[in-house]
């Protein structure tokens, strides 16, 4: 299959999941003896974080064959203004930008991939495929997160994308059932992200001099909101003296950031509680780790949660966190926990106390991630792009 990849998102340096599950879908999919074309919009111009097999061919619409469509600084200031209003507001606004910059170059990566499928990696790029250029080649749109969110949160104009696409793809069972009163009519095929299967396992038997809590995760306050899980620690950092914190992470915003560094200088902990910075080498982060712990306040999948709890983590993460509340078996592979630092530090406590319980609810983990193993989601997606075009050309032909 000739296969196109949509992301209209930034790509250059970029270590945010989309930008991850870009490169992991086009180099598995080229490995399996697919063409793959990817088309991503970044100001910026350079390398991905991610390694892109050299066999895919990418294309930066906004640095396209010695064309450079810059995002104009009336559009910006607009885009500032209208977000006071709501994200959809500010978003209608990038869609603007990719109508009146970007169509042309769309037309020629279409004209020269010759794409059997596309899949998008959000509402605008589907937007503009199926609502603008009007594509008679079958799109599946692919959400990153909590689908109904992007009833209440996008422009109308790309909803209406929704209803023209050939299947619409969401992460786990329970989001399926959430977004289908929402699009009755559409095809709804739930496929979670690939966790990597570790064969080295975390040793949560070993005695050590160091134990180690691990978060991988942007240092985002109102989304990933590794202050509660730092408040937590701090609270119970007395009774545990030969544990750690380590948060693995880039930086979001400079004044969160100093904010935290502060309270964590502030409890004497500074060589306790470590910022460690971005790594492309996960496993080696997780296998010398014993618990993981995931303070989100939402999440589209949980990626890094899933992954550690394949290297045979116990987890923890709040009850309130779609996604989370759905890896996360209370009481068997870790604990959910109520709002708040209080239970979160409860919960933490426990578990760091009781080194049976760890490996118990380790073991368990690493079994229940068995079900997103790669070879499993690839086929999936393999199964699912050959049955909508499939289905499409009998569609063609019955005209």
């Amino acid at each position: 299959m000739r296969i196109l990849l949509a992301n209209f998102s930034k790509m250059v340096g970029d270590t945010g999941g989309a930008a991850k599950v870009n490169v992991a879908f086009a180099n598995e999919m080229v490995r399996r003896g697919h063409t793959v074309t990817t088309v991503y919009t970044d100001d910026r111009e350079g390398a991905f974080f991610y390694p892109l097999n050299e066999r895919v061919t990418a294309y930066n619409l906004q640095h396209f064959r010695g064309r450079h469509y810059l995002f104009p600084t009336a559009l910006k200031v607009k885009r500032e203004v209208l977000r006071a209003f709501g994200q959809k507001y500010g978003r209608a606004v990038n869609d603007e930008f990719f109508a009146a910059y970007l169509q042309k170059p769309m037309r020629e990566v279409l004209r020269e991939s010759t794409p059997d499928v596309i899949i998008c990696f959000q509402n605008a790029s589907a937007k503009m495929l199926l609502c603008d250029l009007h594509v008679d080649i079958p799109v599946i749109i692919m959400s990153h997160g909590d689908p109904v969110d992007l009833f209440h949160s996008h422009p109308r104009k790309e909803l209406a994308a929704f209803e023209r696409c050939a299947v619409f793809q969401v992460l786990l069972p329970g989001f399926a059932a959430r977004v289908q009163k929402y699009i009755p009519n559409v095809r709804i095929v739930s496929i979670g992200n690939v966790v990597p299967q570790y064969e080295e396992q975390a040793d949560l038997r070993r005695e050590k001099e160091k134990y180690k809590i691990v978060f991988i995760g942007r240092m985002v306050r109102n989304h990933k909101r590794p202050h509660l899980l730092i408040e937590a620690f701090i609270k119970i950092a007395a009774e545990f003296p030969d544990w750690t914190l380590e948060l693995w992470g880039a930086e979001d915003n400079k004044r969160y950031q100093k904010d935290l560094q502060t309270m964590i200088d502030a409890a004497g902990l500074t060589e306790r509680i470590l910022f460690c910075g971005t790594t492309t080498n996960v496993p080696a982060v997780l296998v010398d780790a014993d618990l993981y712990v995931m303070p989100s306040a939402y999440e589209g999948f949980g990626l890094s949660l899933a992954e550690g709890m394949s290297m045979g983590l116990p987890a923890i993460g709040y009850r309130s966190c779609v996604a989370v509340n759905e890896l996360i078996c209370d009481g068997e592979n870790g604990f959910l926990v109520g709002d708040g630092v209080e239970p979160l530090a409860e919960k933490m406590a426990l578990l760091m106390r009781d080194r049976t319980l760890r490996v118990k609810m380790g073991a368990a983990a690493r079994e229940s991630m068995r079900t997103y193993a790669p070879e499993i989601i690839w086929a999936q997606w393999e199964e699912l792009m050959r049955d909508v075009v499939l289905r499409t050309i009998s569609e063609q032909r019955r005209r």
